[in-house]
């Protein structure tokens, strides 16, 4: 067993999605199967069920969190428990302009794995976004496919120069990225939306991309802009709006307790 658990070690440390089940109740008590999200999995807990606990396995990495189950076998029933471990959500930073830095840093602190994107050399460096995981020094449209973003990642363009940011646009929603935001006033917007939509983006493509970016929470300097922004990326990522829980809060919801 000892062998899983390295391997699930490396797959953590390599920000790989796996999944572990222990069988806690039934014959074969303690035996594991480490499910990746692709691939084989590794050891076992009975030929007749590791088909069945990886696929439920696999579901459940999509959702994370943990499941108890039973699996009636041909020797017995098992009661089964699977400990997700999805990959950590990313950001990726389009821009390594000011208001970057304090949003680099919120989002560590978050769990995200941050990359920052930049063609200018004296702004995307390692020690103005000492969190950040990757700093890269390219144009982001040429970046951004070999870090294939997936529904798990946010890509933020914060250049406010059309030369960076609507090939990045284009470029992200070319992508299967789960959150994408540009920053600007609202002119500045329906600036951008239009030379998108001459360069072929159709109305659903624009529709995926929040801007001007951000929730509503009032705040001018950088970190309160980049708060207000993270704000946004978690809500999206949860499906919630970004209200008030007070103005949503039912009676049960807003008694005191004990």
């Amino acid at each position: 067993m000892t062998g899983l658990y390295t391997q699930l070690a490396a797959g953590l440390q390599a920000g790989t999605a796996l999944a572990l089940a222990t069988v806690v109740d039934g014959p074969g008590c303690g035996a594991k199967l480490l499910v990746p999200a692709v691939g084989d999995p590794s050891g076992g807990i009975h030929p007749a069920l590791d088909a069945a606990i990886t696929a439920a396995a696999r579901t459940l990495l999509l959702t994370g969190g943990a499941a108890l189950t039973a699996y009636p076998g041909p020797d017995g029933e098992r009661l089964v428990f699977v400990e997700s471990f999805p990959p950590s959500p990313r950001l990726i930073l389009i821009g390594a302009v000011h208001v970057a830095i304090p949003l680099h840093r919120l989002a560590r602190e978050l769990g995200y794995h941050i990359t920052v994107i930049d063609a200018r050399s004296a702004l995307a460096t390692p020690e103005r976004f000492p969190q950040a995981h990757s700093v890269q020094v390219a144009w982001p449209d040429e970046a951004l496919p070999a870090l294939a973003p997936d529904r798990n990642t946010a890509v933020v363009v914060l250049t406010h120069d059309p030369k960076f940011d609507e090939p990045a646009l284009l470029t992200a929603l070319a992508t299967a990225a789960g959150y994408i935001g540009a920053i600007g006033s609202r002119g500045t917007n329906a600036a951008r939306v239009a030379a998108l939509r001459a360069a072929g983006a159709t109305e659903a493509d624009l529709a995926r991309i929040h801007a001007p970016i951000g929730l509503d929470l009032g705040g001018r300097s950088p970190a309160e802009i980049a708060l207000a922004v993270l704000a946004e990326i978690v809500a999206v990522r949860y499906g919630r709006s970004g209200g008030s829980l007070r103005a949503k809060a039912g009676p049960a919801d807003s008694a005191p307790s004990a």
